[in-house]
């Protein structure tokens, strides 16, 4: 069984497959090219290993999140509704 977890895109290069995506309050650098563009910032994808492999609503990304426990709704900013 693979762990994927829910982040943020923060920004993106245009012609690159990379972008900055906020995990739990951590901007990481995520290949994003087994997904169909564009990307908007506030997006929520599902990442494992550095790939994004879906994208997600803020209310999935929440829900997954839960999993983790009451410490990981102190580490992550975001709520449901943005």
């Amino acid at each position: 069984m693979c762990l994927g977890i829910p982040g943020r895109i923060v920004s993106t290069t245009p012609g690159l497959d990379l972008g900055q995506v906020e995990v739990a309050g951590v901007v990481r650098e995520i290949n994003l090219a087994l997904l169909d563009g564009p990307f908007v910032p506030g997006e929520f994808i599902l990442i494992h290993s550095g790939f994004a492999l879906e994208r997600m609503s803020p209310e999935r990304a929440a829900d997954a999140l839960a999993f983790f426990g009451p410490e990981a709704d102190d580490a992550v900013p975001f709520r449901a509704d943005g």
